[in-house]
């Protein structure tokens, strides 16, 4: 009989260990802020018109090139002509190449910001997350507490734990106001370098073009003093 019962009370304990499960982990969510999202789609959008452009350019000065060659071989005007607007062509497609290399420039700039945005205002919802999660644990547990020490002290115990709940969310709300703050510093220098950037970026942009545009200029100029004399 002793035999049988402790075989019994084994299999008792073997059930309880088997119904125990460990919970399981909760995925982590990422989400992403619909703002960042939406820039990142402008992105996108211009690097493939980036992407399609430069095909286009290989594929004009490849034609170019051989336009070029069949002029410089052949020595005929048709030709020749043939080659000067395949270069003309190929010309336009680079200049458009470049124009929006700059847009998506621009628009990876603005993606930038918006990222350093976001990054601000989930730190703040994660602070507020946080302190709210603290309030709700130091709640419950001062309920559990005060479960025990009801009978000797209710009154006192209540003022006294709700005072020293206070305390601790204004402890930790001035700490994770500081690290929002910090953060908001770091991401508003982090701005501003960008901004210097891109000022820089197009300055030089801007001293490029017309340091292109200056010997057509010239050019011009001297083409018209060269010119003979109308007669009378």
């Amino acid at each position: 009989m002793a035999r049988v019962a402790k075989k019994a009370a084994r299999k008792s304990v073997a059930k309880r260990k088997s119904v125990t499960r460990k919970s399981p982990k909760r995925a982590a969510a990422i989400s992403v802020d619909p703002a960042v999202a939406k820039i990142q789609v402008a992105v996108d959008k211009a690097q493939a018109q980036v992407n399609e452009q430069s095909k286009k350019v290989d594929a004009a000065r490849k034609k170019a090139q051989a336009a070029r060659a069949k002029a410089s071989k052949s020595g005929k005007a048709v030709d020749k002509r043939a080659a000067k607007t395949a270069s003309g062509a190929a010309a336009r497609a680079s200049d458009k190449a470049k124009t929006l290399k700059a847009k998506l420039a621009e628009q990876k700039t603005r993606l930038a910001k918006e990222k350093t945005l976001a990054a601000i205002r989930a730190v703040e919802a994660s602070s507020r997350a946080k302190l709210a999660e603290m309030e709700e644990r130091l709640a419950a547990r001062a309920e559990k507490d005060l479960v025990r020490a009801r009978a000797a002290f209710e009154s006192k115990w209540k003022k006294s734990r709700s005072a020293a709940n206070t305390r601790k969310v204004k402890v930790a709300a001035k700490k994770m106001t500081a690290k929002a703050k910090l953060a908001e510093k770091k991401a508003r220098a982090k701005m501003k370098a960008l901004e210097r950037k891109e000022a820089a970026k197009q300055k030089a942009a801007t001293k490029k073009a017309k340091a292109r545009k200056a010997p057509t200029k010239r050019k011009r100029a001297t083409a018209r003093r060269g010119r003979p004399a109308k007669k009378a």
